[in-house]
């Protein structure tokens, strides 16, 4: 009998542990969301700005033309 309730006191530390163990998944996945969030939007304001004729090229053409 005395076994029994030893192996009932372990057996409910053992759950009561694994319960509680929260081995930083959560943490590890919600900087894992926060950085893919901050990549998309650098990846499409980047986008943005590569439809955009930039100024400095079409500058650089005018002068071009006007030495021709």
């Amino acid at each position: 009998m005395k076994s029994m309730k030893a192996l009932l006191v372990i057996a409910a530390l053992t759950v009561s542990s694994l319960a509680m163990a929260s081995g930083g998944g959560d943490r590890t996945f919600a900087r894992m969301e926060a950085a893919q969030k901050n990549a998309m939007e650098a990846y499409q304001a980047t986008q943005k700005r590569a439809d955009q004729t930039p100024v400095a090229k079409s500058k650089a053409k005018a002068v071009n033309q006007a030495k021709y």
